[in-house]
């Protein structure tokens, strides 16, 4: 990832995280659950601007990386050829920048219902 405030997206509303938890429980020793990600080395971009979020589904590569696979405004598809995530769970030594190659490599499971959630447009 970029440096610290070099990094664009969206943060996870505070208030659903805790909710969002409870519901997915993680699966490894690190509960993330924080962030979109929207692109990297950003530090001169403007924000991005809200949009209607939904996590669709979940990607776990069975080594340590859990991932919610999430749309924006309807699209699970980054501008950069990946998909939009947040990281949910890291086993030590671990990042989050893994979540890419789980959801690349393994693919992702659809839940029956997408799940609302409210992210807010972020420097991070």
């Amino acid at each position: 990832m970029g440096r610290p405030g070099s990094v664009i997206g969206w943060k996870l509303d505070r208030g659903e995280r805790e909710a969002l938890l409870m519901r997915f429980p993680p699966r490894y020793e690190q509960a993330v659950a924080d962030h979109v990600t929207l692109a990297t080395d950003a530090e001169s971009r403007p924000l991005p601007p809200p949009v209607r979020a939904e996590i669709l589904g979940r990607a776990d590569d069975d080594a340590g990386v859990e991932a919610m696979v999430i749309a924006l405004d309807g699209s699970t598809d980054r501008p950069d050829g990946s998909t939009f995530h947040i990281t949910w769970s890291l086993e030590e030594g671990r990042r989050g920048r893994d979540s890419n190659d789980a959801i690349r490599d393994r693919g992702w499971a659809r839940f029956n219902e997408p799940v609302p959630v409210t992210l807010t447009p972020a420097r991070f």
